[in-house]
C-alpha cells in the first residue's frame, strides 16, 4: 500500500545517500517531495526527480540555523503547500573518539544531528497539526543504542531517540506518529574517506552483521515509507533498528564463545 498521494513529505540530508534513496522512494509512491540540505546539490538532485515525474521542490540550509530553516521551509512549503510527513535524515560525523574531539566539533555533531532535527520538527508541527495524521520519521543510529565510537554523533543520536519519544507523548492528540530508525553500516558515500584509508573496510565490518551484509540505502527507505504511512497508523514512540542484525547480539564474541560459525 504506502500510498503517499498529494502529500507532501520533507527529507532533510536528500542529497546523500541515504536521503536520495528515500527521496525517490516516496516519489515513486506519489509524494511531493519537499528536499532540504546543506549542500546546493540538493538543487540539481531535484531536477532530476522533477524530470522523472515526482514533483519536487528543493532548498539548501544548515538545519543547525533555525532561521535557515525557518525561511527555507517557507519556501518548499510555498511550493508545494503544506508539510504532512517530516523525514529527519540529515546528520554528520566528524571526529571518530573523544581524545580527539574539541568543545567546537562536539557543538557542531550535536547541533546538527539533534538540534537540527528539533529545529525541522518545530518549524513544521503547525502544519502536521493542521493534517491531523502527520509523521515524523527520526533516523537514528545504532550508535545512539550503544557505544562504537564517533562520541559527539552517538550522544546526539541518542538524544534523537528521546525527543521521538517526547514527540509522540505530546502531539498524539493531534494524530502525529513520530518514530525512530537505528540504522547500522550504510553503504553510502559518506564511507569513502573509510574506504581510501582501508578498501576493505566495509566488507571486514559485514563479518559483525549476523545478516553477513551492510544496509543498503534503500533498506532504510522501506522502513521509512511504512513507519510514515498509513499501514503503522498504530505505530508512534517506536524505535526501529535496522541494522542487519547487529544489535540482536555480538554475533563475533558469540562464535568465539561456542567454537561455532553461524
Amino acid at each position: 500500500m504506502m500510498d503517499f498521494t498529494d502529500r507532501v513529505v520533507l527529507i532533510t540530508g536528500a542529497a546523500g545517500g541515504i536521503g536520495q534513496a528515500m527521496a525517490r522512494h516516496f516519489g515513486e509512491r506519489g509524494a511531493a517531495i519537499a528536499a532540504l540540505d546543506k549542500s546546493e546539490a540538493v538543487h540539481d538532485f531535484a531536477a532530476t526527480l522533477t524530470g522523472d515525474g515526482i514533483r519536487t521542490a528543493a532548498a539548501a540550509a544548515d538545519i543547525g540555523d533555525e532561521d535557515e530553516v525557518a525561511t527555507a521551509i517557507a519556501t518548499l512549503r510555498e511550493a508545494l503547500g503544506p508539510v504532512a510527513v517530516l523525514i529527519n535524515n540529515a546528520g554528520i560525523s566528524n571526529v571518530a573518539t573523544l581524545e580527539k574531539t574539541s568543545p567546537e566539533s562536539w557543538r557542531e555533531d550535536v547541533n546538527t544531528n539533534l538540534n537540527g532535527a528539533y529545529n525541522c520538527a518545530h518549524a513544521v508541527m503547525a502544519d502536521l497539526k493542521a493534517a491531523g495524521d502527520g509523521a515524523i520519521v527520526n533516523i537514528s543510529s545504532v550508535n545512539g543504542l550503544q557505544a562504537y565510537g564517533d562520541p559527539a554523533y552517538s550522544a546526539a543520536k541518542a538524544g534523537l531517540i528521546n525527543f521521538t519519544k517526547a514527540l509522540a507523548m505530546e502531539y498524539g492528540r493531534f494524530g502525529i506518529r513520530a518514530n525512530a530508525i537505528c540504522p547500522g553500516t550504510v553503504r553510502t558515500p559518506i564511507w569513502n574517506h573509510r574506504v581510501e584509508r582501508q578498501p576493505e573496510i566495509l566488507e571486514e565490518l559485514e563479518r559483525w552483521y549476523p545478516l553477513r551484509r551492510v544496509v543498503d540505502p534503500i533498506d532504510i527507505a522501506w522502513a521509512a515509507a511504512f513507519l510514515a504511512s498509513p499501514d503503522a497508523a498504530a505505530i508512534s514512540g517506536a524505535i526501529l533498528p535496522v541494522d542487519c542484525g547487529l544489535s540482536a547480539g555480538n554475533i563475533v564474541m558469540t562464535r568465539a564463545l561456542t567454537l561455532e560459525d553461524f
